[in-house]
């Protein structure tokens, strides 16, 4: 797929690297000469124009483009008049950031479908990390409901997913279990990564160190993170 990414702040810059390394293509773009050089070779195209200009953007290929995400944060009005103009060129998909209340709220009125938030997710994120015990990551799906990576309690290590029966008796959905294995790499440095075993059954059977994925609501998910 083809990307803009407008804004290579921390997160802008942080978004774009990592679409690269899932072999998309990439075209950053920010006002300022010292972002556009900090990430040339990084990307697949850099480009240093003000997108709050409606004559410089007719430089981008948004024809062409999958999805355009405005990630500029520091200065409100140039995100929300970038914003604008990108709605207009009617671009396939367009996401843009908020970094206030107010902020998406005008965003909402100018009918922007997709706003993210990376400030409140990683805060989120780092919140469940502190206080659900084991807890890995986390993904927020509404207020109530969430995906938690956690490690697998003591208390069910060594039982069968049957006898425990999540979905019965916390009214919780466990989607998988993964084990953690190491890896050593070209360089010979070894590091920890997770693999996935598939759609967890009846029969699956917890070990100590493996990492459950649970769906369900916070509530419910805490009451099992939490139980002594």
């Amino acid at each position: 797929m083809k990307f803009v990414i407008i804004g290579l702040g921390n997160f802008g810059s942080s978004l774009a690297v990592r679409l690269v390394a899932m072999g998309h293509e990439v075209i950053g773009v920010d006002r300022e000469m010292n972002m556009v050089e900090a990430m040339k070779g990084k990307l697949t195209h850099t480009m240093c124009l003000d997108c709050s200009d409606e004559q410089a953007i007719t430089n981008l290929p948004l024809k062409e483009t999958d999805v355009v995400v405005v990630c500029i944060g520091e200065d409100e009005g140039a995100n929300l008049m970038t914003t604008a103009l990108m709605k207009k060129m009617n671009v396939r998909r367009l996401i843009s950031r908020a970094v206030n209340p107010l902020h998406e709220t005008v965003l909402d009125a100018m009918m922007i479908g997709e706003i993210v938030h990376p400030e409140e997710e990683t805060a989120e994120r780092w919140a469940n990390k502190l206080d659900l015990p084991g807890t890995i990551d986390s993904f927020e799906l509404s207020r109530e409901y969430s995906i938690i990576e956690a490690v697998v309690p003591k208390r069910y290590i060594g039982k069968k997913l049957g006898e425990i029966r999540f979905r019965r008796n916390y009214n919780i959905l466990l989607l998988t279990v993964m084990t953690v294995k190491e890896e050593t790499n070209a360089l010979g440095i070894t590091r920890k990564v997770t693999v996935p075993q598939g759609v967890a059954s009846s029969a699956t059977v917890l070990k100590e160190g493996d990492i459950v994925v649970l769906f369900g609501k916070i509530k419910d998910i805490q009451k099992v993170l939490k139980k002594k």
